[in-house]
């Protein structure tokens, strides 16, 4: 009877947490999210309440929410110190904060062990596999590694939207299998339609495939029904970019900044707007570089991007010196380098053949 009355708590305030967080956000929690809600792994009604509320916040996809998301998680677990669940939502969270702004030195081996420790807990997991795959491929450059892990967590839970899109994010941004990354991608969007976060990754792998029309339609519909979602303005200014819409390309990339409150995104912006105004998309890039070259005395420049813009321009010595800057930073941008159209015009060269050797790329 008490085991009754404590999952009947369970229910009730988690009912509550969740009418609650859905009110506070403006929006109602993701399919996925909600389907690891159901999941409860735990008879502790305190530490059910504190991972909903955990979930609620990951769902937003900022730096700030998931510190918040964190703090949430490692409340529950601190409740319940075998809370599997909670721990497969810690790692999830600390793998991808540094795609938001996060320290990947310290945040990854909190991802790697949070996971670890959710498969001691429970091996049935496919979550923590998902985040292994994640970590594997987008940040240690093991390819055949992260796919074994991508795949062991979409056997276990083939209903993880999230490792779903996950999985075709890696395969897409790498290249040559761009009809899976779709069906995998389409698949991770029909699981859980109202994220906003897998309907971005879908956008994202249109644009990888140069299906920029396809590409723009869902970063629009994903702009309008979500004002404050900055990614959406992200990946329309990336389509438009490749588009050849340049304009619209940067009106998009000083949304983005603005939404996201990063300061670098839009003063980098704002200097490739004036300097469009002045001599066009060459002059864009020429003052993008300037901005960037000048932030980097800071570390908020990314070599990548540098390297990106000089190959835009055709000036291919400083575009490759800036690519081997960014292998010995380990960009993760890197994970892009066959698909990224930024690259065209200098793809022809030796050295990029060489370039992509050396990060481990297959050819």
């Amino acid at each position: 009877m008490r085991c009754l009355t404590c999952l009947f708590a369970a229910l009730c305030i988690c009912a509550s947490v969740l009418h609650a967080a859905e009110r506070q956000n403006g929006q109602q929690l993701s399919s996925s999210g909600k389907q690891q809600v159901n999941k409860q792994g735990t008879q502790n009604p305190e530490a059910y309440a504190l991972y909903l509320k955990g979930l609620s916040y990951w769902d937003k996809r900022t730096l700030s929410d998931l510190e918040t998301a964190v703090s949430y998680f490692n409340q529950a677990i601190a409740k319940d110190p075998d809370y599997a669940l909670a721990y497969a939502a810690l790692a999830s969270a600390y793998a991808v904060s540094p795609d938001y702004g996060g320290n990947p030195s310290e945040d990854l081996p909190k991802a790697n062990a949070a996971a670890r420790k959710a498969l001691g807990l429970d091996p049935t997991l496919g979550r923590p596999h998902a985040v292994l795959g994640y970590i594997k491929t987008r940040h240690e450059w093991d390819f055949a590694g992260g796919e074994a892990e991508s795949k062991k967590a979409l056997a276990l839970d083939p209903d993880d939207a999230t490792a779903h899109a996950w999985y075709s994010e890696n395969i897409g941004t790498i290249g040559g299998r761009e009809q899976e990354a779709l069906a995998e991608a389409n698949w991770a969007r029909q699981l859980d339609p109202r994220s906003a976060v897998i309907g971005y990754d879908l956008a994202n792998i249109y644009i990888v495939a140069r299906r920029y029309d396809e590409g723009i339609a869902v970063c629009k519909k994903l702009a309008d029904e979500n004002p404050k979602f900055a990614m959406a303005h992200f990946c329309l200014s990336d389509a438009y970019w490749r588009n050849g819409m340049y304009s619209k390309s940067i009106e998009e990339w000083k949304v983005e900044g603005q939404l996201s409150g990063d300061r670098t995104e839009f003063e980098l912006a704002s200097a490739m707007e004036q300097g469009f105004r002045s001599g066009g998309w060459k002059g864009a890039l020429r003052k993008g570089i300037e901005a960037s070259l000048a932030q980097r005395k800071t570390g908020d420049s990314s070599a990548y991007d540098i390297a990106a813009m000089y190959a835009g321009l055709d000036d291919k010595d400083p575009a490759f010196q800036w690519l081997n800057i960014a292998v010995q930073e380990d960009d993760q941008s890197l994970l892009g380098l066959k698909t990224d159209s930024s690259f065209d015009a200098i793809r022809s060269d030796p050295r990029f053949a060489e370039l992509v050797r050396k990060v481990g790329l297959p050819w």
